[in-house]
């Protein structure tokens, strides 16, 4: 697959530039295993880069000009280095123009062509745009010697797409596909962006995306209500806790005494959030010693309370997850992502995929009428050069 993408993007520079590219980088995808809307809320995620990707061609020019071709789009845009970068109408392009108006700042000042394409699915909750703003700052880093760390490259994607996109999106995601490193998971501490690696050889058991093929337009509105009710909820704990500073410093307990005083919404909002940052060191703690089985039963417990206490989930990925329950191949199912809509990750025993796959693509078409996609996927190696 990787191999076959890479000859895909290779072949298409060849015909537009008429030319081998000089450089081909891969930019990974991610997967969040726990720790869900946890990010703006002081907690702690545990995402991995997978093994769908990005791929660029890259050569340097001579001058200052760009030439950007988007393959899987068959679209493309060109401008100079030295131009005064601002957002454009093409959205895909913004990624990539948020990202070098940054790095012209660092001293790039030469221009390159790049072609890139992709296998990570658009809207999928994958986090494309990621591995595509990662992508471009790892490869013009490398080409240039624009001494970026890793950590840099992250914080410039990031940058990029609260400026030139207007997303204002926390670290994770890029954070995952520059930092991913084979068969382990990063527990990321979003606050202070340390970090730790954790085993995730998953032995006989497999990392299995059911796609609903839905997204409900209400992602935007609902995740703002959620962040002002949390916002809400965490004055209120403050208020009768002066000891508290952020929701780590918090547990069930305090929440739960002070229901009366936080509105049945906003309890619910809390006590979600104070459990989630819980789950993710329980997490950690089960991947330590390859307890899976407790791994799968933490990301249910997941799901319940987004879908329950937090309320971003929406029926189709509910049935998803409530469809695998009884399944002895699934050890654990949840919504991964931001919410109404998008994937379930799901925990299961290899060998079992095809026919687990084929019994919920029927179930899930003979109930909503929509056709389930399915992504086998394995935990792979972050932002790289490609060689061959």
């Amino acid at each position: 697959m990787k191999k076959k993408l890479v000859q895909h993007t290779t072949e298409h520079f060849k015909k537009v530039f008429q030319k081998s590219p000089d450089y081909l980088f891969l930019s990974p995808g991610r997967i969040n295993i726990i720790g869900e809307h946890v990010d703006y809320n002081d907690g702690f995620v545990m995402p991995a880069a997978i093994n769908k990707y990005v791929c660029f061609a890259v050569s340097k020019n001579n001058d200052a000009a760009f030439t950007l071709i988007a393959q899987d789009l068959n679209e493309s845009y060109q401008f100079k280095v030295t131009d005064d970068l601002k957002p454009v109408n093409q959205m895909w392009v913004n990624y990539i123009l948020g990202v070098l108006h940054q790095l012209k700042a660092k001293g790039l000042n030469q221009g390159c062509s790049i072609v890139f394409s992709s296998t990570i699915p658009m809207g999928a909750g994958l986090s494309s745009s990621a591995a595509l703003e990662c992508g471009i700052a790892y490869a013009m880093n490398k080409i240039f010697d624009l001494g970026l760390t890793k950590q840099d490259i992250a914080l410039i994607g990031q940058q990029s797409e609260h400026t030139f996109v207007g997303v204002n999106c926390g670290i994770m995601d890029q954070f995952a596909s520059v930092f991913g490193k084979k068969n382990s998971v990063i527990k990321l501490d979003c606050n202070s962006l340390e970090y730790n690696y954790y085993k995730a050889d998953f032995k006989k058991y497999s990392l299995l995306l059911l796609d609903s093929n839905v997204k409900h337009t209400h992602l935007t509105s609902g995740y703002n209500d959620r962040r002002q009710e949390v916002e809400k909820g965490l004055d209120i704990l403050k208020h009768f806790h002066p000891e508290i500073k952020t929701f780590r410093d918090c547990n069930e307990k305090m929440v739960t005494d002070l229901k009366d005083q936080l509105s049945d919404t906003i309890f619910k909002r809390c006590l979600f959030v104070v459990k989630e940052i819980q789950r993710v060191q329980d997490a950690a703690m089960a991947l330590n010693i390859s307890d899976f089985k407790k791994l799968g039963a933490l990301m249910t417990e997941t799901h319940h309370g987004l879908s329950k206490d937090y309320e971003v989930s929406c029926a189709e990925i509910d049935f998803l997850v409530d469809a695998v329950q009884q399944e002895k191949s699934v050890l654990g199912a949840r919504m991964m992502g931001g919410g109404f809509g998008g994937c379930s990750i799901n925990l299961v025993e290899k060998g079992t995929e095809k026919a687990l796959i084929e019994r919920i693509s029927t179930a899930y078409r003979s109930q909503f009428g929509i056709e389930l996609k399915a992504y086998k996927v394995k935990i792979s190696k972050g932002t790289t050069e490609y060689k061959n």
